[in-house]
Parts: structure tokens; sequence; C-alpha cells
């Protein structure tokens, strides 16, 4: 398969009625809040995708086939703490799936600086890794591999992949790869990541967002509009680029940093990109979406509409997996601060003109 890139920068930054007429007290203003607990709108079935990442890891070698994507960002998400210059003593894999950080941080000469052609693997600066994930199987389906050899991991099963079981201030690192776009109450978890981070320490995630997958989006609705005569959720809504730069201001992390990268895949046809999807337990979980197969009409009908918006000249199909990388460190009192507003002594406009 081919994996093509095309890196995009972005910057870092929801009754009526009659009333009999009242006499007014004046009172002192209230706002509302949002409630302890569980969000209020649920976007995602927790149990089902727990069940489906459980069916999908008990294929081992199935599964195994279809990690390339997690597999890329993984080692793409490690090369950001080339940048960092410290150790961490004890960091948190969130949302680890198959363990695909750990793996990449085991790897071999992973500075990609042709300057230096020998570096020693990331797992060299990490004294403790926890990997926490919901599906058991998914969790432990590689703890044979030698790479666990090369590490020292610890693997934690959350009861729910949105908790957070870990005491305040106990990691110098948090990072997530592909698990958080599943996630119905993300500003929570986000505020919750912070919460167990040291000062001063980052917190480094990737995930998928904005128009992934939009030629199966795009192919799927006119398939379901010309068989059936509407259509039906069966890709997930996701956070775009500028959604999650205020998710993590929200949560309370500084020094902000969010990227893109736009990873294409090249498959066979739409049947070979579906049953990788499964492989990888990324079908659809969404609460509103019709339930049992696809019927044989609407996928033969939607892959001859993938071929004829988006297919390639040499008969394959693309797929687009857009991915969101963000940094955030959590607030500590030697971090580097903003000038307050209008103490600059230097005029930009005389800058420009010169």
């Amino acid at each position: 398969m081919r994996i093509s890139l095309r890196r995009v920068s972005a910057s870092p930054v929801l009754r009526g009625g009659f009333l009999p007429q009242l006499q007014v007290q004046p009172c002192q203003r209230r706002y509302a809040f949002q409630a302890a607990g569980a969000p209020v709108f649920d976007v995602f079935n927790r149990k089902t995708k727990w069940l489906q990442r459980e069916r999908a890891a008990s294929d081992v070698e199935t599964s195994r086939r279809a990690d390339y994507l997690r597999d890329e960002v993984a080692a793409r998400l490690c090369e950001r703490l080339l940048d960092i210059k410290r150790d961490w003593p004890k960091a948190l894999d969130f949302g680890a799936n198959s363990c695909n950080l750990a793996w990449a941080l085991t790897k071999k000469n992973p500075d990609p600086d042709p300057a230096k052609p020998v570096s020693a693997p990331l797992s060299t600066k990490i004294g403790e890794l926890v990997a926490a994930d919901s599906s058991q199987t998914m969790l432990y389906r590689d703890a044979d591999s030698p790479f666990n050899d090369e590490i020292n991991i610890t693997r934690h099963v959350l009861t729910d992949q949105e908790s957070m079981p870990f005491e305040a201030g106990s990691f110098d690192l948090v990072m997530s790869n592909l698990s958080m776009h599943w996630i119905n109450d993300l500003p929570g978890v986000l505020a919750e990541i912070n919460r167990v981070l040291k000062p001063d320490c980052p917190f480094i995630g990737a995930m998928i967002g904005g128009d992934a997958l939009f030629e199966l989006r795009t192919s799927l609705q006119l398939a379901e509009q010309e068989r059936k005569g509407g259509i039906s959720p069966h890709v997930s809504p996701l956070a775009d680029v500028r959604d999650v730069g205020g998710l993590l201001q929200k949560a309370g992390f500084k020094m902000l940093t969010v990227d893109v990268d736009d990873i294409t895949v090249d498959y066979p046809d739409t049947f070979a990109l579906m049953h990788d999807l499964q492989a990888m337990g990324e079908s659809n979980a969404v609460l509103g979406r019709e339930m049992g197969a696809l019927s044989r009409d609407v996928l033969l009908a939607n892959d001859a509409i993938y071929r004829e918006l988006h297919g390639n000249e040499d008969g394959s199909i693309p797929a687009t997996f857009r991915i969101i990388y963000m940094i955030g460190w959590h607030e500590s009192a030697n971090q580097p601060k903003p000038l307050p507003r209008g103490s600059g002594n230097v005029n930009l406009k005389d800058i420009l003109e010169r």
C-alpha cells in the first residue's frame, strides 16, 4: 500500500409557552454550568465500540496486518519527543490500543536528522510507561512481542475508555495515539489528562479528525440516496483542527501546538477498505446509526461511485486519513508567558514597511 503525506500547518490556538404575569423582584444573577457526571449528549455507543475492538483484537494476525495506520502515526508522534530535551520517569499511554506507541519508542535510530545517523531509542528516556486501555484483548494482544523486553511497560485495563483512575500529578508525560476520536466527553477527558500531569509536563496526542475518509462519506451518501432514497450516518462525526485548540485551552493547557497530517492509503476496492477498518476496530459506533449490515445494492453502488469520483488511474481507490496532532503543557510558574497587553515598544507597521 502507498502512503503519501501532505502537511498543513495550523495555528494553535452549545420552550417555550405562555407565562402568567409575575411580579419580579431584583436578585443576584446566576449562570448555567455543566452538571457533574456523564455528558448530557452522547454521540457514540461505548459498549458497542468496546465489543468491536475486542472482536477485532481476537483475530490476532488480521488485526496486526491492519495496524499500519496506528504504527505510522505512532512513529510520527514519537518524533515530536525529539524536540523536548528531557527524560520522563513515568509516562502514560492513554488509549494504548495494542501498544503501538511502546513499539515506536523502541525503534532504533529514531532521529531523522542526517547529521545523526545513530541515535538511542526514545525508550531510554522513559523510566516507566503505563499503557492504559479499556479493551483487555487489544491491550494484551502483543504482550509477548520482542519490544516488551526493550521498555519498562505496565499494562492497565480501564473500566471505561473515558475514565482516568490516576492520582493528580502522577505523570511526567501523557501520550495518546488514535483513540480519542471515540470519546464522548472529550473536554472532560482532556481536563483529566491535565490533572494527572505534573507541572510543566506535556501532553502529546494524535487523533483522527476533520474531513477524514471524505471519499467514503460522499460515496456512501450518494449510494444510499440512490438506492434507498435517504441517508444514515456511517462515518463518525469528528473534531476539526480549530476545535482541538479551543478544547485544549479550555482544559487548562498552555503553550499549545496543533498541526495536521493527511495520510492517503490506496486500496484495491472499497471492500478492502471496509475490511481493514473493521480489523482495526474502527467500525461505526454512532448511537443513531442504522442497525445491521449494509445491503448488497448499497455496497455495489458505493464501490462504483467511489471509483468514479475519487478513483486512481491504476484502478485503486484512495482513502484519506486526516490526523490532528496536539501538544499542550500543564501550567507552571516558570513557563514563558506573553507580555501584558499594551507593553510592546516596537510598532509592527514600522517593521513591515522596512
